[in-house]
């Protein structure tokens, strides 16, 4: 790697936000029939999304290092009132609820607010859940989310390009009891997941995973991923996408010994957050498939992603893979990045964008 290429690599991971930019939601296609609106502004550096059953919405970041609660009090898709819970955090990227509790998710540790909703304005202290997670900032944001089977899912991002660690919990998702006890790793060779869901029916994991850089323009492609059970390796360092062999590790392991991803998705876009569409506003093909994030490439000459994919299935099979929402890039600039996405009661979806500090909700209102 170059002293330049280092530099770049440097500045992406830190991540430092650049100012709200000016919001052009003019400039964002939907197929017919759907609208995208501002939720709330002024949310610096938005990133995952967790919906309270009370209608409040909480949020991360990551190099703000503030959690906010976002609130519609009067109930018209306008947020009213945004209260910070927490500031000076290690990149609090995740957020996840439970029992009344807000769980948050720094580089090394996992907080837990108690009876969040009624201390909105006097946040409690926080409970240290877990503070034995490793301190590497390279990759060390992380999504967190409940599964259905009561466990706590934390990724563990490599803290590289592309490298092997002695530690196994590196380049896993790991899972433990809300109170930290019994950690164990879930999935093996996942190079940085930001974002996981289960299957409506099923219960089974679905992730997203960024592939390795400086590998040229086209090459590896990100993934989508399907767990249905744990102790599966997912390929990193060895092989990205389904044929992809690493130059550095690949003799060390074939392709065809790991699991293969359920979808290859574009390469560099940087697949972010991921749901299952379960709700009964949009028409009936959106139910029960996939929208993804791609929060947008740094490591291409013309950019791709800022963008909200969909991925149809049939069973565990993808069947397609197309634009959902696009034009937050312009040219070769963009003004908002995706990162993660959040259906409503109504069946909205919610969408953060860090680049611009809002939350964007998505309706349909009928062709």
């Amino acid at each position: 790697m170059t002293a330049i290429q280092l530099l770049a690599a440097l500045a992406a991971c830190v991540g430092i936000p650049k100012g709200n930019a000016a919001i052009q939601l003019d400039s964002i296609k939907l197929p017919p029939g759907f609208v995208i609106e501002v939720y709330a502004e002024r949310v610096p550096n938005a990133r995952s999304l967790a919906l309270d059953s009370s209608g409040t919405l909480f949020v991360g970041s990551r190099a703000a290092g503030d959690v906010y609660a976002v609130v519609d009090s009067d109930g018209d898709f306008k947020a009213d009132r945004v209260h910070v819970i927490a500031s000076g955090l290690a990149s609090p990227n995740g957020v996840a609820l439970r029992n009344g509790s807000l769980y948050v998710a720094e580089i090394s540790r996992v907080l837990r607010y108690d009876d969040i909703e009624a201390r909105l304005e006097a946040p409690p202290q926080p409970v240290v859940v877990t503070d034995s997670l490793p301190t590497e900032r390279h990759h060390g944001w992380k999504f967190i989310a409940f599964g259905p089977d009561g466990l706590l899912y934390v990724p563990v991002g490599a803290p590289c390009n592309v490298c092997r660690q002695e530690d196994p919990r590196f380049a896993s998702i790991l899972r433990m009891k809300p109170d930290g006890s019994d950690l164990e790793i879930f999935a093996h060779g996942v190079r940085n997941s930001v974002g996981f869901d289960w299957h409506p029916e099923t219960g089974e994991l679905w992730f997203t995973d960024n592939g390795r850089d400086w590998l040229g323009d086209d090459l590896p492609p990100d993934e989508l991923n399907y767990a249905p059970r744990q102790g599966l390796h997912f390929g990193f360092p060895f092989c990205f996408g389904k044929t992809v062999s690493d130059p550095d590790f690949g003799e060390q392991r074939a392709c065809s010994d790991l699991t293969p991803p359920a979808a290859e998705l574009g390469a560099h876009v940087a697949s972010l957050g991921m749901r299952f569409y379960t709700g009964s506003m949009f028409p009936p093909e959106y139910r029960g498939h996939i929208f993804v994030a791609e929060h947008g490439s740094w490591n291409r000459s013309d950019p791709v992603g800022y963008r909200i994919t969909l991925l149809r299935l049939d069973d565990d099979r993808v069947v397609s893979y197309e634009v959902f929402a696009e034009g937050w890039l312009q040219g070769r600039e963009a003004w908002g990045r995706p990162v993660d996405l959040e259906m409503m009661p109504d069946g909205s979806l919610l969408v953060s964008d860090d680049h611009a500090g809002a939350i964007y909700r998505i309706s349909y209102r009928g062709s």
